[in-house]
């Protein structure tokens, strides 16, 4: 899976300021930063020039029993696991106070044969005493004494005794990977809506629609755009791209070298596709786009990630294309995996243009006299307050000209465990409406990078997983089922908010919600 690694990412392994004489000899400690790996022995130990045995060294993972090195072997390898430590001590004279130099070929899985080259400063003063922190367990710290642990450490801690906050209904093991020194649990209120009835080409039919909230007249206001919807035939949703993206950037020496390297890039896609997917079963790479600026040449890779949101995956499968790339060309000086072009997490242009996980459309017909009877508004009135508010939305510098997409999308993703800081670029929205010769009202509302999964991250915990079922949108193959769904929701939002503020209505709804309280 990695066939090289540059220097500047092994040097993640090593702990700064670790460096320390021991009884013995000297100790440092590394830490994986890079995806669960095994040691499976040593090729080379240089310290300042001098080699080291492999006899003279063994390893102590947290919680673990030391191990020495010369006991560890392709068949018999030390389990080297994502985020965990391990001290390394070896016998033999004191190190002198000072800068020294550590060079370390081990042989590894799945990076195979790696050199560590990296310089660090002898810690003559003892270690500093740890202030009491939160109580974690380094080899398993989702076991429920781990959990009460920190339980009683809150208690202590604050002189609280909260009951609501650590009562869950699931094994705290199912939170592996999904949050750290794990507490307890924030419960959301989930209001239910719809059905609401989706014509698209993955979603077909009528889906109720579990919305957590606690902002007062929100389900409510869903429910009247639903309602609406459904009496004019349902929303058309259409699912028109995809895509996931990662964006490194190389430094060279003057922009002529940058230029070449972007040229060279073009006629190398195949190779890159090869590295890239040879790390996933499901990234497909569908584009290398560049641009350049002075010495600088910035990459964007765009994938298609299956039923992921792929943030992850595509980083994997970029790091394979650019260790590739770095074994193959000279002449970089500089690299970064990810240059913020990818645009993570923040509204951008680029992702409007190019789409960030999917984009979909939902688009509504509304007739005349159905609009008037149930909502008090004309279509025309809709319209042209709909071309007043593209100009307040210039105005502001908004990344969308609809009035609240990421208020139903928002309610969604907390219900069915999507990454919500992903709802900075995910509530991007295009709206578009007009009047119909016959007096209908047409309205589109796009979403051009909702990025959202059915599998994996928060998807499978338990009360997420119930709320995607409800959809039957848990798994794969539901995603683009999922995104029409989403849209749908964001066009019944729309619809309903849109017409509360024409009809002169929508400050006279939320004070009626207050009195009902």
């Amino acid at each position: 899976m990695f066939k090289f690694l540059p220097n500047a990412l092994l040097k993640q392994l090593y702990t700064r300021n670790s460096l320390r004489n021991t009884s013995d000899g000297f100790a440092f400690s590394l830490k994986n930063r890079l995806a669960d790996a095994r040691f499976t022995g040593l090729q080379k130990a240089l310290i300042d020039g001098r080699e080291y045995p492999a006899a003279a060294f063994t390893l102590e993972p947290d919680g673990g029993e030391a191990v020495a090195l010369t006991a560890i072997s392709a068949s018999q390898p030390l389990s080297f696991p994502l985020r965990r430590s391990v001290s390394v001590r070896a016998k033999g004279d004191s190190l002198p106070e000072g800068r020294h130099q550590l060079e370390i070929t081990l042989h590894t899985q799945p990076f195979g044969t790696i050199t560590l080259k990296v310089e660090d400063e002898l810690q003559t003063a003892p270690p500093p005493a740890e202030r009491p922190g939160i109580p974690r367990n380094p080899v398993d710290d989702y076991t429920a004494e781990a959990v009460g642990n920190r339980q009683d450490y809150l208690r202590t801690t604050t002189g609280l005794n909260p009951t609501h906050l650590t009562g869950y209904s699931f094994e705290p093991e199912v939170m592996r990977g999904n949050c750290e020194n794990f507490v307890g649990v924030a419960q959301v209120p989930v209001g239910l809506a719809g059905p609401l009835r989706i014509n698209g080409e993955h979603a077909q039919g009528d889906f109720l629609i579990p919305l957590a909230t606690t902002e007062g007249t929100l389900v409510a206001s869903y429910n009247r755009g639903m309602k609406l919807i459904n009496l004019s035939g349902g929303v058309r949703c259409t699912v028109q791209d995809e895509g996931m993206q990662r964006a490194p950037v190389f430094g060279f020496a003057d922009a002529r070298a940058a230029r070449d390297f972007v040229q060279w890039i073009d006629g190398h896609r195949a190779d890159l596709a090869t590295e890239a997917e040879s790390t996933s079963r499901y990234a497909r790479l569908r584009y290398v786009d560049s641009y350049l600026t002075g010495r600088l040449a910035f990459l964007r890779f765009g994938f298609s990630t299956g039923d992921a949101a792929g943030q992850n995956m595509v980083s994997k499968a970029t790091l394979a294309a650019c260790n590739w790339i770095m074994q193959h060309y000279d002449g970089i000086e500089e690299f970064f995996l990810e240059s913020n072009l990818a645009t993570d997490k923040k509204p951008s242009q680029i992702n409007v243009l190019k789409t960030r996980g999917r984009r979909v459309t939902a688009e509504i017909l509304i007739p005349r006299d159905l609009l008037i009877r149930e909502l008090q508004v004309e279509p025309a009135t809709l319209d042209r307050h709909a071309r007043f508010g593209n100009i307040g939305s210039w105005l502001a510098g908004a990344n969308n000209n609809g009035l609240h997409s990421v208020n139903g999308l928002a309610a969604l993703f907390i219900a069915t465990g999507q990454d919500v800081a992903c709802l900075a670029e995910s509530s991007a929205a295009i709206a578009f409406s007009e009047v119909r010769p016959n007096g209908d009202l047409y309205g589109s509302i796009t979403l051009p990078s909702l990025v959202i999964a059915t599998h994996g991250g928060g998807t499978g915990l338990p009360t997420q997983r119930e709320c995607l079922e409800m959809m039957d949108c848990y798994g794969s193959g539901k995603v683009s089922k999922l995104a029409e769904i989403m849209a749908g929701v964001v066009a019944a939002g729309e619809l309903s908010l849109a017409a509360a503020i024409s009809s002169l209505d929508w400050v006279s709804s939320h004070e009626a919600a207050r009195r009902a309280e």
